[in-house]
């Protein structure tokens, strides 16, 4: 007879009434069918509990994970969905204080589905940990961790998944995934720090490895109304939004851990030498992060730079390329304190790549040295830096302008005063290739460069080296200064109408802008004009000076008629446009026919521009009948047959005179009746001597030394009762070098007796010593009172010397009379 147990059943059938409401709400949400989704009103039902019962919502989360763990197990993929649902149901309604711990079970379920093999099952996890990114919590967490994520994303980020389709969503759930991460922990200062360089290095790297997927599309943010819905789709397009946004939420000191990385990565990949996407990477970096910290970018670049100094010509160009993009941007934030950091590195790059070229190999040090330099990769490099340099510059005000300007010009090496960037590797060829890339970069510099008080953005310690480079051999050196004087000079953009040499018969045709010269420009002609007509002059007078010296010394003559001009300065130009005139006559430099037709040319031209800007009609009248009477039967003396490609000149200049020539005494006279100063029109233009010819090398020591011993003798107010300067050869030199380490030998010889003397020698020979020489110069200084003393214009009598010559006789100082004027 069988036994019955009608109590277990009892328990048996009130088990379910026994389990925890918590867990009874959790089950009734779950359908028989998953197909079917979530039962929503029992999922009303247990988020009213959860809101009632927030104590219980740690219980709820730890159950809901048991039962996703063990669906996920048995592959029952449509119940994880719903249990995904509920979680982020619950997320979303519950902000009570136990939160942390429902958190922590969330976070939990999210690593076991991110952790699965099945994409459905990682996409799914994704997009519910993006969805708990975007809550706010209202309390703080001290044990949450996020490494994990960081890792699974990045590595989602990279997926090689077979079917192209799942690999794009794969990919995209990543970017979100580490958007979201950026999200959560960006601004709490409780969770773990994402600027850590161990984040990222994981998170930018991945960031640009999917934006280089899409580097065929522009870079651009459009607004998600405009974007299309492919766009929205595009794995590119996503990773730009959140590298935007990741770059946008770094703070001052995380600048430097965002950037590294892609420094790093583009290393890596050897993406400098493409220069597109770098360009696009830092494009992306300049306009997303803060302007303020703009000039930290630049740091980073410039050490970069400096670190890659023995890589590859194509990787330092691209660096530079990318720094030329970087400043453009810049120039709304602030490139402040790194200033001239800047233009030091550029210009070490300068010098390194001269020598580079020049010795053909890296300084030897591991195996860079085997590099290959190719030339042209070099010269490349050169002009990328010289640009960069230029582009920067244009991002200054004036007075930084100016300031960069001086650095430059103190780096130019100037053969005999100091080396500046000139290396011992590269020799005199170094030298002279680094005055030509300097004197570029200055020129760039100098590009746009507007001030309207010359005499302080331009002062004597920048212009005096500048105008001596006029003064050397190298014709390219020379064009170089005479450029950057014309765009110095030329503030109101009239240098592109001056682009080559002609007779213009009407100036209105160029619309010229021409302002009233200020005071300021007055005192900067009074100090500095006849330095700048003495180089106009001298770079007239070199043998190797072809048709661009000549055209922008005529475009440098035509600036500084109409920017820096008062009537003093027209009446020296005029006399300086003669005495070229002159030059080219009288040929004491036996200069070639080219040059002498080409100065003639050039005088001519100035003469028929300035003619027409001081509107005298008589003296309009005699310079174009001078042009007439050229045109006809002089017409190599004119620039339309001069300044051309094949130039049309003569074999050998005849002597000219008569009315081929511009006449001085006409135009003195013409001129001085509109009120003109005649007396200064009437005086030849001589160029004014000076010592700066030793800064050429084409003066040797001994022609230098001569020059300056007669221009004493010139400037001496006594020079006739001199006796003739001592003629200097090479003995002479020579002997004088022999001679003077002797008399140094001597003279430290008696020092050294003098102090021994005055050691060991009594008291007594010590003071009969000194009281000798205290009376030999108190006799002295009675010679020189009684020769300087001279007596006033008074009858005071005269003296006979016993050579037979009158000499005045001396006065007491107290017995002269001085006019009341002298008397203070």
């Amino acid at each position: 007879m069988p036994v019955s147990f009608p109590c277990v059943e009892r328990v048996c059938g009130c088990c379910g009434a026994l389990r925890p409401r918590y867990k009874r709400l959790v089950d009734n949400i779950f359908p028989e069918d998953p197909e079917d989704g979530l039962v929503k009103a029992n999922m009303e039902k247990l988020t009213f509990y959860a809101l009632s019962a927030p104590e219980k919502l740690d219980r709820i989360g730890a159950y809901l994970s048991e039962r996703l763990s063990r669906d996920v197990a048995r592959h029952r993929y449509g119940y994880v969905c719903i249990a995904m649902e509920a979680l982020d149901q619950l997320l979303m309604a519950c902000h009570c204080q136990s939160i942390n711990l429902f958190v922590e079970s969330f976070l939990k379920m999210v690593r076991k589905l991110l952790e699965a093999d099945k994409p459905d099952l990682q996409i799914l996890g994704t997009n519910s940990f993006v969805k708990f990114a975007n809550i706010e919590e209202d309390t703080p967490s001290y044990h949450r961790s996020y490494d994990f994520f960081v890792s699974r994303f990045s590595e989602m980020c990279h997926s090689s998944y077979e079917d192209p389709d799942i690999r794009t969503k794969i990919r995209m759930a990543g970017i979100k995934g580490l958007q979201g991460v950026v999200r959560k922990t960006v601004n709490d200062e409780l969770q773990a720090n994402i600027w850590d360089p161990q984040h990222m290095d994981k998170i930018v790297p991945s960031l640009l490895f999917n934006l280089q997927q899409g580097e065929g599309t522009e870079s651009r943010s459009p607004s998600p109304l405009q974007a299309s819905e492919k766009e929205k789709e595009s794995p590119a397009e996503l990773t730009e939004r959140c590298f935007r946004e990741l770059l946008g939420r770094a703070a001052y000191g995380n600048i430097k851990n965002a950037v590294n990385p892609v420094l790093m990565h583009l290393d890596n990949h050897s993406l400098w030498e493409g220069k597109t996407f770098a360009v696009r990477c830092f494009k992306i970096i300049m306009y997303s992060i803060q302007s303020q910290h703009s000039h930290l970018v630049i740091q980073q670049l410039l050490g970069h730079l400096d670190a890659n100094s023995k890589n590859t010509a194509t990787v330092r160009a691209g660096i530079v390329e990318v720094l030329l993009e970087a400043a453009a941007i810049a120039a709304s934030g602030s490139v402040g304190p790194t200033v001239l950091e800047v233009f030091n590195t550029l210009l070490r790059q300068l010098r390194l790549s001269v020598d580079y070229e020049l010795t053909g190999s890296y300084d030897s040090c591991g195996n860079i040295g085997s590099k290959i330099i190719k030339e042209h990769e070099e010269r490349q490099l050169q002009e990328a830096v010289i640009k960069t340099i230029g582009s920067f510059a244009n991002t200054l005000p004036t007075y930084q302008r100016s300031e960069v300007m001086l650095f430059i010009m103190g780096k130019i090496p100037v053969p005999g005063m100091h080396p500046g960037l000139a290396s011992s590797k590269s020799g005199f060829e170094g030298s002279r290739m680094i005055q030509v890339m300097l004197l570029k970069s200055l020129l760039q510099v100098t590009t746009g460069f507007q001030t309207t008080n010359m005499l302080t953005a331009l002062p004597s310690s920048f212009l005096d080296p500048l105008l001596s480079f006029t003064l050397m051999e190298d014709a390219e050196i020379r064009l170089l200064v005479l450029e950057i004087l014309v765009s110095l000079i030329d503030r109101h953009d009239n240098r592109p109408k001056f682009s080559s040499i002609s007779i213009i018969s009407d100036i209105s045709v160029l619309k010229l802008k021409v302002d009233k010269c200020s005071r300021q420009d007055n005192l900067f002609m009074k100090k500095h004009s006849q330095q700048l007509y003495r180089h106009i002059f001298l770079a007239c007078k070199e043998e190797n000076s072809a048709q661009p010296h000549f055209e922008t010394l005529y475009a440098l003559l035509a600036l500084i008629s109409m920017e820096l001009a008062n009537e003093e300065v027209v009446v020296d130009l005029i006399r300086l446009a003669l005495a070229l005139q002159d030059l080219a006559l009288t040929n004491e430099d036996t200069l070639p026919v080219y040059n002498r037709c080409a100065v003639h040319a050039l005088s001519a031209a100035y003469l028929n521009l300035i003619c027409q800007l001081t509107t005298v009609p008589s003296f309009c009248q005699h310079v174009h009948e001078v042009i007439e009477v050229r045109q006809k039967e002089f017409p190599y003396l004119l620039p339309e047959d001069v300044f051309i490609e094949n130039p049309r000149i003569p074999k050998t200049l005849e002597k000219l005179e008569g009315e081929v020539l511009f006449l001085q005494s006409k135009i003195t006279e013409v001129l001085g009746g509109s009120g003109y100063n005649t007396d200064r029109l009437a005086t030849p233009y001589i160029p004014q001597l000076t010592d700066e010819d030793r800064l050429s090398k084409r003066k040797s020591i001994g022609e230098t030394i001569s020059l300056q011993v007669e221009v004493e003798s010139r400037n001496s107010p006594e020079k006739e009762e001199r006796t003739p300067a001592e003629e200097i050869t090479f003995e002479t030199l020579k002997n004088a070098i022999v001679d003077s380490i002797g008399m140094e030998e001597q003279e430290r010889e008696r020092r050294r007796q003098v102090v021994e003397k005055f050691q060991k020698a009594p008291f007594e020979e010590i003071a009969a010593h000194c009281g000798a020489r205290a009376t030999l110069l108190q006799s002295k200084l009675n010679q020189i009172f009684e020769i300087t003393i001279r007596p006033p214009p008074s009858p005071s009598g005269t003296i006979t010397a016993g050579y037979g010559q009158t000499q005045s006789r001396s006065v007491p100082v107290y017995e002269m009379k001085f006019p009341d004027l002298c008397v203070y």
